[in-house]
């Protein structure tokens, strides 16, 4: 009798263990990818923007297709940006609409640093060169997509 008490506590132990590390693996599985874009921007209060990236991600390459729109633009502004995603499960992730509230400026050319997020939790942080003239105050955003 004692035996199977013994027995069925251990059994409930093992399966305790069991779901405790199956939960803490599917949480930790995120990961990271570098992404490299080049985006156009002009406008005058409403700003609008598009251009062409990649993600690299898992050994391969995604190419990505930028579009967006940022109120109180002024200006026209290319820049080349390269950074991290975080919080990528899978490459399809990275697509959707990323939103940061945001006060920058360049003239001729300086450094530009961004982060933004998407709906399902994908964070990219970005940084690189901006040539042109722009000066936006307020909310602005883009959207990702697949080529």
């Amino acid at each position: 009798m004692i035996s199977a008490i013994r027995a069925t506590k251990f059994a409930a132990l093992i399966v305790a263990a069991v779901a405790m590390l199956s939960s803490s693996a599917t949480s930790s599985f995120a990961q990271t990818g570098a992404v490299r874009l080049h985006i156009v921007k002009a406008g005058f209060i409403i700003g609008l923007g598009g251009g062409s990236g990649v993600l690299h991600f898992n050994g391969h390459n995604y190419r990505l297709n930028v579009g967006g729109i940022g109120i109180g633009t002024i200006g026209v502004a290319g820049a080349d940006l390269v950074g991290t995603a975080y919080h990528l499960r899978h490459a399809g992730d990275i697509v959707g609409t990323y939103g940061a509230a945001s006060a920058s400026g360049a003239f001729v050319g300086g450094a530009k640093v961004v982060r933004l997020q998407n709906e399902k939790g994908v964070v990219l942080e970005l940084h690189g060169a901006q040539a042109g003239f722009e000066v936006t105050l307020g909310l602005g955003g883009m959207t990702i997509a697949f080529q």
